[in-house]
């Protein structure tokens, strides 16, 4: 075992004195795995004189599992909010539709098809590629 001469610390433990730290990119939300490791930083660093109410604990625990099911309902309401704008943008073949053009001014066509590649489905009105949410109103055709 090295010993640094300046440190006086372990420079096989260490790494040595040339070595950088590793550094660490904070993230930018709180997900399960933070809150778990703020609970366990917690616990390890309580005064073993005066531990931590389990009142308290239980609430920590009941906040984590209600952020992970909010988690969840969120990412589900995503997808359904996605899931609807597909079967919208699908009613709309075969229906005059009207829309904004780049000037500003109100076009009608009859929409043909529909593409999901992005993320806001993509309608065709005659040979104009329109977003669902630009799209201003609907009109059933006539038989």
């Amino acid at each position: 075992m090295a010993v640094d001469p300046v440190t006086g610390t372990d420079t096989a433990s260490t790494g040595g004195i040339y070595t950088t730290a590793p550094t660490r990119t904070p993230k930018q939300s709180l997900d399960s795995e933070a809150f778990m490791q703020l609970l366990v930083t917690q616990l390890r660093n309580q005064d073993p004189s005066s531990p931590m109410d389990t009142n308290q604990m239980i609430s920590q625990t009941t906040q984590l599992a209600m952020m992970e099911k909010l988690t969840s309902m969120d990412s589900i309401s995503q997808e359904s909010f996605a899931l609807q704008m597909r079967t919208s943008a699908a009613a709309l073949i075969g229906h005059t539709v009207s829309y904004l053009d780049k000037n500003g001014d109100t076009q009608t066509g009859t929409a043909s098809s529909v593409s999901y590649a992005g993320a806001v489905p993509v309608v065709t009105v005659g040979d104009k590629q329109i977003n669902l949410d630009s799209i201003l109103g609907v009109v059933t055709p006539t038989a």
